[in-house]
């Protein structure tokens, strides 16, 4: 499996592509998506967006390293780059809980057991 150290500025890379509404929806329909992804058309219809807006957004996302292509054919399939968020999640929780084991709810957050 990849591995992917990501520093201060892959950081800032990645939260700027994040903050901005239609690429966290697009983003996180890839997550959704899982390992099959989408195709731009699919995730256009599915979000709501002009092809040509995704299209944009998705380029960003990509420079950020969230989200990688693969031609299949004439179509693009976009899948989110999972080794590289939790790369990000793991940067962002580092020293959280002051160094101590952090738990996971079942909601899927982490959570300070000592908080």
């Amino acid at each position: 499996m990849e591995t992917i150290t990501v520093d201060e500025a892959a950081t800032v890379r990645s939260l700027a592509a994040l903050a901005q509404p239609q690429r966290l929806r697009a983003f996180r329909a890839l997550v959704v998506a899982g390992p099959e992804g989408l195709t731009p058309g699919a995730m256009a219809q599915q979000l709501d967006v002009a092809p040509s807006a995704l299209s944009f957004h998705l380029k960003e996302l990509a420079h950020a390293g969230l989200v990688t292509s693969e031609p299949r054919g004439r179509h693009l399939i976009y899948r989110a780059s999972f080794v590289r968020m939790n790369a990000l999640l793991a940067y962002l929780t580092e020293h959280c809980c002051e160094g101590a084991a952090c738990e996971v709810s079942s909601t899927g957050a982490a959570g300070c057991t000592t908080c």
